[in-house]
């Protein structure tokens, strides 16, 4: 990489890019922490995600929406997960069109073989930095997530009109 082409081009543009790049670093570095496992990346993520944020089985949708993601492509990954014993997909009591999605018995004990490494990884990818930096760097991407849900809401309102 050119040292002096990359000085030169505008603080915004760069940090795009480096979010573009630092996600598929994260997500093949993290590919290779898991591959013994036998679990993805998305894999993984949905667990944490069901896990982290959600007192209840939560539907695909609200996992999608937590994710980042469509329902369908969580679906998708569910269903890997379902296959493998570690989640169940099962239709809402109330209303049979929508699917939840529950951790298993099994699940739970096999992502704690995962904490480790999980834990390990953030461990080296935050080196060096203090509680300030990273409290500030929570801020600022939570800023740019906003700023993303505004734009994701802006074309979902011209698509409906």
């Amino acid at each position: 990489m050119n040292i002096d082409k990359t000085n030169k081009i505008p603080d915004e543009a760069m940090i795009f890019g480096l979010l573009l790049i630092i996600s598929n670093k994260m997500n093949t570095l993290l590919e290779r922490e898991f591959k013994e496992f036998d679990v993805t990346t998305k894999q993984w993520f949905l667990s944490e995600t069901i896990n982290s944020l959600f007192d209840s089985p939560p539907t695909l949708k609200e996992a999608g929406n937590a994710m980042g993601s469509s329902h369908q492509n969580v679906k998708q990954v569910a269903i890997k997960l379902q296959e493998k014993g570690l989640l169940t997909l099962e239709k809402d009591k109330k209303d049979a069109r929508v699917t939840r999605l529950r951790m298993t018995e099994q699940s739970y004990d096999f992502w704690k073989q995962t904490d480790q490494k999980g834990s390990i990884f953030r461990e080296k990818m935050f080196k060096e930095m203090d509680a300030n930096d990273i409290a500030r760097t929570r801020h600022l991407l939570e800023k740019l997530f906003s700023n993303l849900a505004e734009i994701e809401n802006a074309v979902t309102d011209d698509e409906n009109t």
